[in-house]
């Protein structure tokens, strides 16, 4: 089954002050660990960014939102729309941690459903995720009644809630779905990628 994967990048990460999908993290910027770990499983990677011109040496498909200024939906809705496979793994820019492991596991969960989320206990993954080409509609749908939600679409679509478990051990998920949002959370990236200790060890 061929997959296609879909990059998040639109957001205008306002409480980091900088591009999210640029940050550094033991040598390589967010942006190329995510497209790294997708190449295994994939045919092709799509880009979503609605600042291209960010991204000057990127060698995939980059399409900015058909629908715009609706938050990730609109990533998503334009991942999908351009997409030439039926099932896309999507992820946020902000994971750093993701890995190749983690989206083949997801990626077999995938037949039969138009979106395949992580779940663990109340909370969703929505942003590390399968959807289909079935969802457009869906997502438009919500996207024109600027219903931003990710999954206020949900309930239109055959959805298979799939325990973390099945993706790893939980504490082990928790780096896997760590996202950056702020300074200090991309310090604790680096703390968590043992970026800083390292540093230290060569003061």
């Amino acid at each position: 089954m061929q997959v296609n994967g879909i990059i998040l990048a639109g957001g205008r990460s306002s409480r980091m002050g900088r591009n999210k999908a640029l940050l550094p993290l033991q040598g390589k910027v967010f942006l190329e660990r995510i497209r790294q770990a997708m190449l295994p499983v994939v045919k092709d990677i799509i880009l979503v960014s609605n600042e291209p011109e960010c991204y000057p040496d990127w060698q995939g498909l980059l399409v900015t939102d058909i629908i715009p200024r609706r938050g990730p939906l609109s990533g998503i809705h334009a991942g999908l729309t351009v997409s030439d496979c039926h099932y896309n793994l999507v992820v946020a820019c902000d994971m750093p941690f993701v890995s190749t492991e983690h989206l083949m596991r997801l990626r077999k969960e995938a037949e039969g459903y138009d979106v395949v989320v992580p779940q663990h206990g109340d909370y969703l993954q929505p942003l590390f995720a399968v959807y289909s080409r079935n969802c457009i509609a869906a997502i438009e749908d919500c996207l024109l009644r600027d219903i931003r939600k990710i999954i206020a679409f949900y309930p239109q679509v055959r959805v298979k809630f799939l325990p973390v478990e099945r993706l790893g051990d939980p504490a082990e998920m928790e780096q896997v779905f760590f996202n950056v949002n702020t300074p200090a959370d991309w310090q604790q990236a680096r703390q968590l990628a043992g970026e800083i200790e390292e540093e230290k060890r060569h003061e």
